[in-house]
């Protein structure tokens, strides 16, 4: 008797493959805990939800190559993570703390972070099949990354926890830093990305030290450290537009020049 063939059945997957989409979903846990805890008028545990998830999210990606469990599964969720962990959840934590007191003035402009954040990961992901970039632009992204444009929007609310109210919890002040945070996000301005970078053998240790260190003050004194952070990420900005510009000038001097009667070629 003749038998129909069985189709053959999908094999499982290994550990390896699973972590980093783990580590994923807890980014996501993370953020939407973050807007739990606004709800409650939880600020600091708001906060500290957003710097897990963003913690997790550097993650997840690395681990995922390492481990070697790269796939397209785990970068659309990771995208979808990203935008509700870090296009949501901060501006809903924004909303609740001082901006909903701004009308509808304050929800258009959680609407526009939220909105840019979104492009901004559209154009990410529309990104990823393209020809590979020069080498001059590896160690730079595109924009400010949605993590840290989560930490960047923020920060008048960790500002007002370490220093107090009276300014930074002004709607006024939170609408510039909103504003602000979104046009970089979407914005051509290259920030350093730290991935590429190889740190000199003498420099290892100190750097080891400076990092011991920062986890020390981020335990002791975690608003006082976020705020420096913040800061220091921000005023990073012109000194990674410059180096991009030095970089792309100094590749565009070294390229050779085509000969008389030459065409260039169409990639150029």
């Amino acid at each position: 008797m003749f038998r129909p063939k069985r189709p053959p059945r999908i094999r499982g997957l290994s550990i390896n493959k699973l972590i980093p989409n783990i580590l994923t979903l807890l980014a996501l846990c993370a953020g939407l805990t973050a807007i739990r805890f606004a709800v409650h008028g939880m600020w600091k545990e708001a906060v500290i939800s957003t710097v897990l998830a963003a913690i997790l999210d550097g993650l997840d990606g690395r681990v995922a190559r390492l481990l070697q469990g790269t796939s397209k599964f785990g970068a659309e969720l990771d995208s979808l993570s990203d935008f509700v962990s870090f296009g949501v959840a901060p501006a809903m934590v924004l909303y609740f703390w001082t901006m909903q007191g701004a009308g509808g003035f304050g929800w258009a402009l959680v609407l526009l972070f939220s909105v840019c954040c979104a492009l901004r990961l559209a154009r990410f992901n529309t990104m990823l099949g393209e020809p590979d970039l020069p080498p001059y632009a590896y160690n730079f992204f595109t924009g400010v990354p949605a993590p840290a444009a989560a930490g960047l929007v923020l920060m008048p609310l960790v500002f007002t926890i370490q220093f107090g109210g009276g300014f930074f919890d002004q709607p006024a002040v939170v609408a510039v830093f909103l504003m602000g945070v979104s046009f970089l996000m979407v914005s051509k301005i290259p920030t350093f990305s730290f991935k590429k970078v190889r740190v000199p053998h003498r420099w290892v240790l100190p750097i080891l030290l400076i990092i011991g260190l920062a986890a020390a003050f981020l335990v002791t004194e975690p608003w006082l450290t976020l705020s420096g952070l913040g800061t220091l990420y921000l005023g990073m900005i012109p000194f990674s537009l410059r180096s991009f510009r030095r970089l792309k000038a100094q590749a565009e001097a070294a390229a050779p020049v085509p000969a008389p009667g030459e065409t260039a070629s169409p990639s150029a």
